[in-house]
C-alpha cells in the first residue's frame, strides 16, 4: 500500500471561459470540481492504475467535506485529520480562445499545534506499515519549518520509504532527512543547489549531487523535455512521447505516482522511468486536473524513450 500525505489539500475549481476579458464581467461556459493537492493527485493516479493507496492530510469545513465526497466518488480511500478552519479553494481559469491557463491559489487554513500533533499520531499508528509514503505540496500556515524533515525522519525510523515532492524552504529542510526520492523541476533544483542549470549535463550533475547527499533516487523534471532520473547505479534521460496537450496540471503528480508504484515494489529504476513517463504524458491529454487515464497510459508505455547517460567527472 502507498500512503500519501497532503498537508494543504484544496478544492480545485476548473473554470472555462470563452475569451477572458480584464476588468469586465466574464461568464463561464463550464465548471468542474476536483479534489486537489499534490499528494492527493498521486493517490488519485495510483487508484486509476489499480494500485492500493490511502490519502492522509488535514481537512476542514464544507469545502473539506466536498473534497472527501469527490475522492469517494473516484474510489480513493482517505483518512484525513479534521481541523477547525476551512480547506482552501484554488481556481484554474482556462481561456478557450487563447488556450492560456491561469491558476489562482490560496495559502490555506492556519494549523494549530494540537491539530498537527493529532496528524502525526495518526501517521505513527498506520498498520501495517505502508510500502511507501508520498509527501507532496506546500505546508499550511502555522506549520513548523522542519515539518517535512520530522515526517520523513519518523517514517524512515519505521522502515518506510519516502518520496518528498515539495519546493522552496520545505524542500531545503526536508531533504536533510534524506528521503528515498525527490522530484524538483529545474528551477527548484537551481534554488536548492544555489546555481544555474543551463543545459542537460548540468542537470545530470545536479541529480548526481543530490544522490551523493543521500537521496536514493533523484528526479529533475525538465517540462516537455522529460526528466533526468539518477541513482547510485544509473542515470537515465526519460523523454515522453509527443501528445496533444489539453492541460499540464497534475502531470508531475502522475509522474511521481508512476515512480512510486514501481519503486514501492522494488522494481528497477528503468521500469519506474517507463511508467512515470507514460503516466505524466497521459495526464496532459486530459482537461483540468482530471489526471491520467489507464487506457492512455497503457498505449504510451512502449513509446517512452529511456536512455542511459554518462556523468561528467566531478
Amino acid at each position: 500500500m502507498i500512503a500519501t500525505l497532503t498537508l494543504n489539500p484544496c478544492l480545485d475549481e476548473y473554470i472555462i471561459v470563452d475569451g477572458l476579458l480584464v476588468d469586465e464581467t466574464n461568464r463561464w461556459t463550464k465548471r468542474v470540481q476536483y479534489a486537489g493537492g499534490k499528494a492527493i493527485d498521486v493517490s488519485r493516479a495510483i487508484k486509476e492504475m489499480d494500485g492500493v493507496t490511502i490519502a492522509y492530510g488535514f481537512i476542514g469545513g464544507d469545502i473539506g467535506r466536498r473534497v472527501e465526497i469527490l475522492l469517494d466518488e473516484e474510489g480513493v480511500f482517505f483518512s484525513f485529520t479534521p481541523i477547525k478552519h476551512e480547506t482552501r479553494t484554488n481556481f484554474i481559469i482556462v481561456d478557450k480562445q487563447t488556450k492560456y491557463q491561469t491558476l489562482i491559489g490560496a495559502p490555506g487554513p492556519r494549523i494549530s499545534k494540537k491539530e498537527l500533533e493529532r496528524l502525526c499520531k495518526k501517521l505513527s499508528r498506520i498498520r501495517p506499515n505502508p510500502d511507501m509514503l508520498v509527501i507532496g505540496g506546500s505546508a499550511p500556515p502555522g506549520s513548523p519549518e522542519d515539518i517535512y524533515y520530522r515526517i520523513v525522519t519518523d517514517a524512515k525510523n519505521r522502515g518506510i520509504k519516502t518520496v518528498l515532492d515539495v519546493a522552496d524552504n520545505w524542500l531545503t529542510e526536508g531533504i536533510k532527512a534524506k528521503p528515498h526520492m525527490i522530484k524538483p523541476n529545474v528551477h527548484e533544483a537551481e534554488k536548492l543547489l544555489g546555481r544555474n542549470l543551463p543545459d542537460e549535463q548540468s542537470v545530470i550533475d545536479a541529480a548526481m549531487e543530490l544522490v551523493d547527499r543521500g537521496i536514493e533516487v533523484a528526479l529533475i523534471s525538465r517540462g516537455s523535455e522529460g526528466l533526468i532520473a539518477a541513482s547510485k547505479e544509473n542515470v537515465y534521460r526519460v523523454t515522453p512521447p509527443k501528445v496533444k496537450v489539453k492541460s499540464a496540471v497534475g502531470a508531475g503528480d502522475c509522474t511521481v505516482a508512476g515512480f512510486a508504484l514501481r519503486l514501492s515494489r522494488n522494481e528497477p529504476l528503468i521500469e519506474a522511468c517507463r511508467l512515470g513517463g507514460a503516466m505524466g504524458a497521459a495526464a496532459v491529454m486530459t482537461p483540468g486536473t482530471e489526471l491520467c487515464r489507464r487506457t492512455d497510459v497503457e498505449k504510451l508505455l512502449n513509446k517512452v524513450k529511456i536512455e542511459e547517460v554518462s556523468q561528467s567527472k566531478r
